[in-house]
This record gives structure tokens, C-alpha cells and sequence, in this order.
């Protein structure tokens, strides 16, 4: 299982994701790094996980609130060792992180409709795809949950109802797109506790998972 640490960055600063209640996510508290400052917290990831990939959400971006790119653009520049996965909404709002050859945009589906969900294939299939769940279903564009040809080869499942729960994954909707798309590279995301849920979600096939809180609050280990 290769995790992939999250960062979600509101106003400059690293903030604390839970179930997706944007305008209430708190400065980030966390036991493996005492700063919110966004060098701080990759490199504390860096240092005990040693992740080559981070996904960091531009909650400003997202949310059409301003936007975080110039740090951004820095922090690539600073850690050239890692790949991010960057979601800043759409369009686009962070040219200048867009050229770094450690850049690959997350586009989220909450951040398409149906009627923009065709200019997804001018970026040719080279970003990550992230399909958002909300308690009510699927959040954004309807024709892209059900339009495959559209997907990249990396599909996030993003339960956001489930992130910084304890509720852990939902095993059993990710279990539908790894049977269903064996082809895509299937990510979990939301409500991932501990090394048992890591351990689940081997068994259903998924090799990758987004994970914030359980590394924050030490339920995931370090490497020894």
C-alpha cells in the first residue's frame, strides 16, 4: 500500500479537512508537526514517511476565494524530489505551478458541470481524476461518473463525508470501481484510520490511499 499524504492549505496556512465542511476547517493540530506552515508539514512527511507523492488541496482555489499559487509554486520549486498532486478547482488558477515538472492537476468532479465536462479532454488525460461524494452522491458533473472514456488512468474515489471521520473507509464502494474499472488505477480517500484499514483495502485490490488525520494523530506509523 503506497500512502499519499495530504495537505489542505486555506488562506497560506495547513488546515485540518473534516467531512468536507470547508468554512469550518481549523488550523491544523497535529503530533508529528507543531507548525501550520505548509514547508513544515512536508517536511515532517518527507522525513517519516518518505513519501514520493503528496496531493495538496487549495481550499481558496476550490472554493473561488483567491488562491494559493505563488506558495505553491515555491514549495514545488523547494521540494523537487516530490510529485504533487495539486486540486485547485477549475479552471486551472495556478499557471505558474502548472509549468514545474513535479505538477499534476486534480481535477475534482464537484468542480465541473455537464456543461463544461468536455473541455476535461483538451488536457489529453494527463491529470489525475477525482470523483467527490457527498451524502447526497456525486458531487458536480453527473456525465462524468458515468462516462469512463473521459477518466485518466487514476481515479480518486473521494468520500468527503468520511474524511477526518473515524468512520473509516467505504470499503465497499471502492470495491465497485476496482472490480468494475480493473483498467484505472483506484485511490481510496476518506475516513482511512489505521494500518487495519490500510490492510482492508489491500485485500479489495486498492494499492493507493489518500490519508491526512491518521498519520496527524500517530494511528499510522512512521518508518522504522
Amino acid at each position: 500500500m503506497q500512502i499519499i499524504p495530504v495537505i489542505d492549505i486555506k488562506n497560506g496556512i495547513v488546515v485540518h479537512a473534516r467531512q468536507g465542511n470547508r468554512e469550518e476547517y481549523a488550523p491544523l493540530q497535529s503530533k508529528i508537526c507543531p507548525s501550520t506552515d505548509i514547508f513544515a508539514v512536508i517536511n515532517a512527511f518527507w522525513r517519516l514517511f518518505r513519501c514520493p507523492t503528496l496531493y495538496i488541496a487549495d481550499l481558496n482555489a476550490i472554493t473561488k476565494q483567491n488562491d494559493n499559487a505563488a506558495l505553491l509554486a515555491e514549495v514545488l520549486t523547494a521540494f523537487p524530489q516530490i510529485t504533487f498532486w495539486i486540486d485547485s478547482g477549475y479552471p486551472i488558477r495556478c499557471d505558474s505551478v502548472y509549468k514545474l515538472d513535479n505538477f499534476i492537476p486534480v481535477f475534482g468532479s464537484e468542480s465541473f458541470t455537464n456543461e463544461t465536462i468536455d473541455e476535461i479532454k483538451h488536457f489529453e488525460k494527463k491529470f489525475i481524476l477525482s470523483l467527490d461524494y457527498s451524502l447526497s452522491g456525486e458531487l458536480g458533473s453527473k456525465s462524468l461518473f458515468t462516462c469512463p472514456t473521459l477518466w485518466p488512468e487514476n481515479i480518486i474515489i473521494m468520500n468527503l463525508p468520511r474524511v477526518g471521520s473515524s468512520q473509516g473507509p467505504d470499503l465497499s464502494q471502492l470495491a465497485y470501481f476496482q472490480e468494475n474499472f480493473p483498467q484505472k488505477t483506484i485511490i481510496a480517500a476518506g475516513g482511512i484510520r489505521d494500518n487495519t484499514d490500510l490492510d482492508d483495502l489491500g485485500r479489495i485490490g486498492i494499492k493507493y490511499a489518500l490519508v491526512a488525520t491518521a498519520l496527524h494523530n500517530g494511528s499510522i506509523s512512521p518508518l522504522t
